[in-house]
């Protein structure tokens, strides 16, 4: 019998009725041949301290830090799992192959590793490899089954990331509560540190302490009015509005003189397909989701076959995919009006779209075709007609806007002004304001508008559908200097959303999509894992998140003041670990080298605390 174990029940039962093992038994599908059986997630985990050294079970600076010679799993102390675990290492031991058939991605490889290491698998191993649920693809899956050991950098990259959060979590955390608690605090939990949290929390913090301490900032731009049309000087700003009056004064007497007026198109490609984060940026945004909301919500139109995997970090896709491209946005019979104008066509196929260089597991999130069921929840629909939406878009023309700059001149002083004006609407016809409600809420009892507004990527155009007097180079006339007074603003608090993008980017302020994808590599977390941060951060008292914004506890704030050692805090430090992590799964860097540089950088945080002598207690 063959043995095929998935990460739920619910895509076992899938996988069982496209195998035809159609007998329900306890714990798992039977027939044509096959066992179908599932995990609840993760049955194992990584052991605790006491489980290695009964004097570890004991908070004790002398015991730190706690590095096991070698590191062990265990069954999570669940009856569920016990039982469920039983079944699978039953079935293990009477199956003659086993198909892996987890969730493809590096947790999903753990996942499975870890239950078929501890119920002690010696059987040929196959790889189940998809990026959808249909029922199309489970079966080209099962036709192309790859090796086990074309994974195993995978798995070695999930392996170090849980043997790293270990090593540094828990010594961590005991190390700084032992320190630092203050003695008595019994109603005090411990001071959680980790190796992404904490880098996260002394990002919000940062932040918080930039706001606390800004110093507004008054200064005064030089502008005159000339038929209605404000003009802007080129010179630098004055610092008060006496030093600009005798200027004033002068200009007023000088006619104004246009020397130049230039109109070029622009055009204006759509926005990227959606990767994890950029996806949960955009339903914070436009429905005030939570992150964790956002993932949870697009995993269940994955497990219902509506949209490809989810938890990816690419927005490209494999160029042998522009083949099925026509046939999916025929299938969206739900967005008939948006695909319409493309049938008949060749589809665009731009290399911000199919890249193969781009893509490594999985490409970006898109709908699969599937009709849509009636049943969807409101979450389910918003999610979907952004996903849809995106991948009907990139198909149309480029937004086409015509841009006017006119330059002047007002004795010795240079002014200059600019619009832009829509002229072809291309891709944001699929975004245009007069769209009905989408279709994705046709079922819904109380339909939810359509999300009208295209996103940010025209936002930050300045003079955007601003149309421009017609000017004439040679004009001349009257104006009306004056000054413009600017206050400097401090920067925002973090939003999930852009806390998102900020541990995407290592920190970095990013709008630039193109830059967005460079900066990836030194990210920190997965897209998978960051929202689950964000709560991590909220539940433990270190953040709030009120009215969408996230603010630092004082016990957040506390916490990263007592950490002074940039390796724990250091959000581009630990972008570094996070890419080598990347490195791992490609095969480019060592697994043991990555654990014992982590060891040794634990043995020196733990040094470096117990010498620390501030007599500071939180």
């Amino acid at each position: 019998m063959i043995l095929c174990i998935t990460e739920k029940p619910s895509v076992g039962a899938d996988i069982a009725r496209i195998l035809g093992a159609n007998v329900r038994r306890d714990g798992y599908f039977e027939g044509n041949g096959y066992w179908v059986t599932w995990t609840f997630g993760h049955l194992c985990t990584l052991k605790d301290p006491a489980d290695y050294s009964p004097y570890w079970k004991k908070w004790s600076m002398s015991y730190l830090p706690m590095i096991p010679p070698r590191f062990g799993i265990k069954l999570i102390a669940d009856k569920g799992i016990e039982h469920q675990f039983s079944v699978i290492e039953s079935l293990i031991k009477q199956a003659t192959e086993l198909v892996n058939c987890g969730d493809a991605g590096q947790e999903g490889e753990l996942i499975q590793r870890w239950v078929m290491q501890k119920a002690g698998c010696n059987i040929p191993v196959k790889r189940l490899w998809i990026s959808s649920l249909t029922d199309e693809s489970i079966i080209k899956g099962f036709e192309n089954l790859k090796p086990q050991d074309d994974y195993q950098s995978l798995y070695e990259a999930g392996l170090c990331r849980s043997i790293g959060d270990w090593i540094l979590g828990i010594n961590a955390t005991r190390l700084y509560t032992l320190k630092y608690r203050k003695p008595g605090r019994h109603d005090a939990g411990p001071l959680s540190v980790g190796r992404v949290q904490t880098p996260t929390l002394a990002l919000i913090v940062k932040r918080q302490q930039e706001i606390d301490n800004f110093v507004p900032k008054d200064t005064w731009e030089l502008k005159t009015l000339y038929r209605d049309t404000l003009f802007s000087s080129e010179l630098d700003p004055f610092p008060t509005p006496e030093k600009a009056e005798p200027l004033i004064a002068e200009l007023a007497a000088l006619p104004f003189t246009v020397t130049s007026v230039t109109r070029k198109k622009v055009a204006e490609a759509p926005p990227k397909l959606f990767d994890l984060t950029s996806l949960q940026v955009e339903a914070v945004k436009k429905f005030s989701m939570g992150a964790e909301d956002c993932l949870r919500t697009i995993q269940s139109l994955y497990e219902k076959k509506l949209t490809t995997y989810p938890r990816v970090d690419t927005t490209y896709l494999n160029e042998d995919i522009y083949a099925k491209c026509p046939a999916t946005l025929l299938a969206l019979t739900d967005y008939a009006r948006l695909v319409e104008p493309l049938k008949g066509k060749s589809l665009r196929k731009s290399k911000k779209v199919f890249d193969n260089s781009k893509v490594t597991d999985h490409h970006a999130i898109i709908p699969t075709g599937v009709p849509l069921p009636a049943n969807l929840t409101d979450r389910e629909r918003k999610i979907y007609d952004l996903v849809a939406r995106r991948f009907i878009a990139v198909f149309y023309p480029d937004c086409i806007s015509m841009q006017t700059t006119v330059k002047a001149k007002v004795g010795k002083y240079d002014f200059k002004t600019s619009g832009k004006v829509p002229q072809e609407p291309g891709w944001k016809a699929v975004y245009a304001k007069e769209q009905e409600a989408t279709p994705a809420n046709a079922a819904s009892a109380t339909p939810t508008p359509a999300p009208t507004d295209a996103p940010d990527t025209d936002e930050r155009q300045s003079g955007n559908g601003r149309r421009l007097p017609d000017f004439v180079k040679g004009e001349s006339g009257p104006h009306v200097p004056q000054l413009k007074k600017r206050t400097s603003q401090p920067p925002k608090l973090y939003t999930e959303g852009t806390l998102l993008k900020a541990m995407e980017t290592a920190g970095s302020q990013v709008d630039d999509d193109d830059l967005r994808e460079a900066l990836k590599a030194n990210g920190i977390g997965r897209p998978s894992t960051r929202a689950a941060i964000i709560e991590l951060l909220i539940k433990r008292g270190y953040i709030t998140n009120t009215k969408t914004v996230l603010r630092p506890t004082q016990a957040g704030i506390d916490l990263i003041g007592i950490i002074k050692d940039d390796l724990l805090k250091s959000v581009e430090l630990t972008g570094i670990w996070e890419n080598r992590l990347r490195r791992i799964e490609r095969k480019e860097y060592s697994p043991a080298e990555f654990i014992g540089q982590l060891k040794e950088m634990i043995r020196q945080i733990t040094l470096n605390v117990m010498r620390e002598n501030s007599g500071i207690y939180i």
